[in-house]
């Protein structure tokens, strides 16, 4: 399996605004910043993994209540 999926946190200053995954950081930072605000940044979650294993992740990133959007 591809190892070509990154988790992430999108932070505005200090403060987890969105968690989530992504094959392409560049772009989803470049599409977080036009929802929330430019001065935020993506914050790598390890390396990257296989899409299962992200997924994974996601979920239990949501069942812990971590912030999903805006």
């Amino acid at each position: 399996m591809a190892r070509d999926t990154y988790k992430y946190h999108f932070k505005l200053g200090n403060k987890i605004v969105h968690t989530g995954i992504t094959n392409n950081p560049d772009r989803r930072e470049q599409e977080h910043q036009r929802d929330f605000e430019e001065r935020g940044h993506i914050v790598q979650v390890g390396h990257a993994v296989c899409r299962e294993s992200a997924l994974e992740w996601e979920r239990d990133q949501r069942a812990q209540g971590k912030p999903t959007g805006p």
